[in-house]
């Protein structure tokens, strides 16, 4: 595993464990890798010394200070990670995940086909734009779709 610190081209700093360098050019040419302040997917390397983590004895070493360290992945690294995970906490807390028949879903409430509840899935941009249109209020959660993630 490597670590690297990450910047958005709106000037968010990050940082994010990848599998190899491989792993992350191939995310970041297929425009994976997103800001976890802004969302953005102009995400690129800034000048670091990589953190590298030895899988098979989940030690870290710095190439700088050549010292190990155990790392623990279950913890967020930023505040910005730690206010996500406690968002995404809360909404899965207090809502029904309904995946891709969010859209569906958000239309029956709306129209008084279904009994109104807070709901959170999937939705295209062109499908989240079309339900604004028709005044229903829906708003963009800042992490990926469950099913697109590993």
């Amino acid at each position: 595993m490597i670590k690297f610190s990450l910047s958005c081209d709106n000037g968010h700093d990050f940082d994010s464990w990848f599998k190899s360098n491989d792993a992350f050019e191939s995310l970041h040419q297929a425009g994976l890798l997103n800001c976890p302040v802004c969302y953005s997917n102009r995400v690129g390397k800034k000048i670091m010394t990589p953190n590298v983590v030895n899988t098979k004895k989940g030690k870290a070493v710095n190439a700088e200070t050549d010292t190990k360290e155990t790392i623990d992945l279950n913890v967020p690294f930023s505040k910005y990670e730690k206010a996500i995970q406690e968002l995404k906490q809360i909404v899965s807390d207090n809502s029904d995940y309904v995946g891709k028949k969010f859209v569906r879903e958000a239309r029956k409430m709306h129209k008084g086909e279904l009994a109104s509840r807070s709901i959170h899935g999937e939705a295209t941009p062109k499908d989240a734009k079309s339900l604004i249109e028709e005044g229903i209020p829906v708003l963009p959660l800042p992490w990926s779709s469950i099913s697109n993630t590993n």
